[in-house]
């Protein structure tokens, strides 16, 4: 979470921060702070809430100097005001923070004693001082070296010096950090999405190394200080995904990009010519592969369990799912013959990387479904399916959810297929079907009018359920998860036949429970887990797909129709309802769609 942008320039500086600040607002925005160095010494200001606040800041107004960093927070250490807002600055350091310094307590009570005084009640704060005191006796290098080695946890840093005027140091330990190259300006940033408005030439520094940015140069060092060499990626300049067009929000347009995005994702992955999936290069042979381990953490778990039923339907591949934070801290019985799968919208997330880092030390074969090549998921897997969904802004993740499920899908397919465990002809028809998929998702899209109206049900109630089987379980926990992101609605997604093992007794007169029962081989044993809350007084909202067959049951509150495929494509038609119905609930109520409270969308600590 939080968001590190800084600037060092022959201009002034501090109009560039705030805007990139307003773009890496996904990351965090309890407060926000900039600092910049002027006239020999280090000019702050702080504001609680959004980069707006800080922006209208009359102090901010008069903001010299041509280096200086800036920042976005989400909360860990502190409750979220001006005085926790990050810079932290001594009489001649400042600091910007991404992360959680696990030993800060420890480190704070040492600082104390050697007469340093503590204002915010931040974590980052013991970095400032400890970089002061380094500087007394050390070079900058060394200080900074020291300094790192002395911090436990995770970290992305951007520092200034009163006395070094032309520099900021970067600095990196699981969370993300890019440097970007201008004329006559570098930059420092947390993503390149900060960035792209500035350059679209970018390296990002690996975990344990730090660099030096002047105007005119950057040098990049390894934990130890020694200097090492990087590479500079030419990103695409292409600003259009980064706008809301003609949308009030960005959810709103990354919900109706979705027919968009499936179809380049299949255009990506398939071969019209050869009727083939194009995944190639796989770096094992497929004898060696025994097992499959999916791992991720929120909306990306959800992927896992979708993909977990895809597996085991189209392999005879023992197939197991994992949430990224529990999986690290068990005994792990790692075996060479098991696929690890990580999935992450953005590849940076802190619990899913640590993971990835765990199986890599133990020389585990990795493969990531990331919708960023250049993240650090990405780079430290040894196979990457990229979703090719382009950015996402809105923190309640829409279209990267469909581009995860498909990639995985057709990664489920092509192995079915290597593996001669889905045959030519049905491998075939399944190709087909997906071509047909984007058409369905634009039509399914058009649902608007009757979703809207159900979406005010929702808000009038305590409480609601999302209930599916089969391959609508985990559409069911999405489903839930959005209505609680964006509209703080306690929603809660089960498999529709473990109702009756304790669930059903929260059902109570008038509480709104959704029922996804398309018409598949799940679908009579669905509809009788339905009428059992029907009978204690729920208004069920059925979502089904578009068939010749009556829905056989009555007292339905309202039913909501998707297209018509084939059961292994209905869980992306099913999805759409549900992040509609969240949306327009949040709507109704007012609320800040593209950013919820306590949210950010990158969880890049643990």
């Amino acid at each position: 979470m939080c968001g590190i942008i800084g600037i060092s320039s022959n201009k002034p500086v501090s109009a560039n921060i705030v805007n990139s600040l307003k773009k890496l607002e996904y990351r965090g925005y309890d407060s926000a702070g900039i600092a910049t160095l002027s006239n020999g010494k280090i000019n702050e200001v702080k504001s609680e809430g959004r980069v707006d606040n800080l922006e209208n800041n009359y102090d901010i107004k008069h903001l010299e100097g041509n280096i200086g960093i800036g920042h976005v927070r989400w909360a860990t250490h502190g409750i979220p005001n001006s005085v926790n807002a990050h810079p932290h600055s001594s009489h001649n350091v400042s600091v910007v923070h991404n992360g959680i310094i696990e030993n800060s307590t420890i480190l704070k009570k040492h600082l104390i004693n050697k007469g340093y005084k503590f204002k915010s009640q931040t974590d980052t704060e013991v970095i400032v001082h400890l970089i002061t005191d380094y500087l007394k006796t050390s070079e900058l290098v060394e200080a900074i070296t020291k300094t790192l080695k002395q911090l436990h946890g995770s970290f992305a840093l951007g520092i200034v010096f009163k006395d070094m005027p032309d520099l900021i140091v970067g600095a990196r330990r699981g969370s993300p950090l890019a440097v970007g190259y201008g004329p006559n300006e570098n930059y420092l940033g947390s993503d390149s999405y900060a960035l792209k408005s500035m350059t679209n030439k970018i390296t990002y520094l690996d975990d344990g190394e730090f660099c030096i940015l002047k105007k005119d140069q950057v040098l990049f060092f390894n934990d130890e200080g020694k200097k090492v060499n990087k590479k500079i990626l030419q990103l695409s300049s292409d600003e259009s995904s980064y706008d809301k067009g003609d949308f009030k929000h960005f959810m709103a347009k990354e919900i109706e990009e979705q027919s968009i995005t499936i179809k380049t994702g299949i255009k990506e992955y398939i071969d019209n010519f050869n009727k083939e999936i194009n995944i190639f290069n796989f770096p094992w042979k497929l004898e060696d592969i025994k097992s499959i381990t999916l791992i991720g953490c929120g909306t990306a778990y959800h992927s896992c369990m979708m993909a977990k039923y895809w597996f085991e339907e189209l392999t005879s591949l023992d197939v197991s799912i994992d949430i990224a934070s529990e999986f690290r801290y068990r005994k792990n019985r790692f075996k060479k013959d098991t696929l690890y799968i990580f999935v992450s919208q953005s590849g940076e997330t802190a619990d899913t990387y640590a993971a990835l880092d765990l199986c890599n030390k133990n020389n585990m074969k990795t493969c990531s479904v990331v919708n960023v090549i250049e993240s650090s998921i990405a780079r430290d897997s040894n196979f990457v399916l990229p979703i090719h969904c382009g950015p996402e802004i809105g923190v309640a993740s829409t279209k990267a959810f469909l581009g995860q499920i498909l990639i995985l899908y057709i990664f489920a397919l092509k192995i079915g297929s290597l593996r001669n465990e889905v045959q030519n002809k049905l491998y075939q028809e399944k190709i087909k079907d997906l071509k047909t998929l984007p058409s369905l998702i634009e039509k399914t899209l058009l649902l608007d009018n009757d979703i809207q109206a159900i979406s005010s049900t929702f808000n009038e109630a305590k409480g609601s359920m999302f209930l599916g089987r089969g391959y609508s379980y985990p559409i069911a926990l999405e489903g839930a998860l959005k209505l609680k992101e964006l509209s703080y609605i306690h929603a809660e997604g089960y498999p529709a036949g473990e109702m009756k093992h304790g669930p059903l007794a929260l059902i109570e007169e008038g509480m709104p429970v959704v029922v996804l029962a398309p018409k598949d081989s799940y679908y009579k044993k669905t509809i009788s887990n339905m009428q059992e809350v029907i009978a204690r007084g729920a208004k069920v909202l059925l979502i089904t797909n578009k068939t010749n067959d009556d829905v056989i049951s009555e007292n339905i509150w309202e039913t909501i129709e998707v297209e018509n495929t084939n059961n292994d494509l209905l869980p992306f038609l099913l999805t759409i309802p549900l992040q509609k119905l969240a949306y327009y609930s949040a709507l109704k109520k007012g609320y800040d769609i593209d950013k919820p409270r306590n949210l950010a969308k990158s969880v890049t600590v643990e």
